[in-house]
């Protein structure tokens, strides 16, 4: 079974930058804590996605790319607001690190993700890593739909 296994940081500053992100539309057809299912429009390619219930930073995932036009269709059928945001992507020691400048009711938001092959791996971090929210369900990208960053009263 597919596992996925995941840590999360808020970003500091802007030494992560890269000239060129790439544009993700992303929409969730199910937002349940148990399982999500969520349609991402990313540049020209676009998947489907199902996660399972997030147990520490694991769970399980099963994603498999659909044609661009059954995305764009799919999206129309999500809940409201379609989430945006400009993914940047850089290798550092051997290890891709995602960070998401979102866009709109989430801008000013900006999460850096790694993907890890054991919850214990240890790695080093990048001078513009934050604080730590891999635990924290209001950084779920499913959350931020229902629950956008702009809403927050702490900040």
């Amino acid at each position: 079974m597919p596992v996925e296994i995941e840590r999360k940081f808020l970003v500091n500053g802007s030494g992560w930058r890269q000239e060129n992100g790439v544009r993700i539309s992303q929409g969730y057809l199910n937002r349940d804590k148990e399982r999500t299912v969520r349609i991402r429009l990313a540049g020209e390619k676009a998947f489907l996605t199902i996660k399972g219930l997030t147990v520490g930073a694991s769970r399980v995932e099963f994603e498999y790319e659909i044609p661009a036009t059954h995305a764009k269709q799919l999206l129309k059928l999500c809940d409201s607001p379609i989430l945006q945001k400009i993914r940047h992507t850089t290798v550092l020691n051997g290890l891709i690190w995602e960070v998401d400048e979102f866009l709109e009711e989430n801008e000013g938001l900006v999460v850096a993700e790694v993907e890890l092959e054991r919850e214990d791996q240890s790695f080093e971090r990048p001078s513009w890593l934050g604080q730590e929210v891999t635990e924290d369900p209001r950084y779920f990208n499913s959350n931020l739909t229902a629950n956008p960053y702009c809403q927050w009263r702490e900040l």
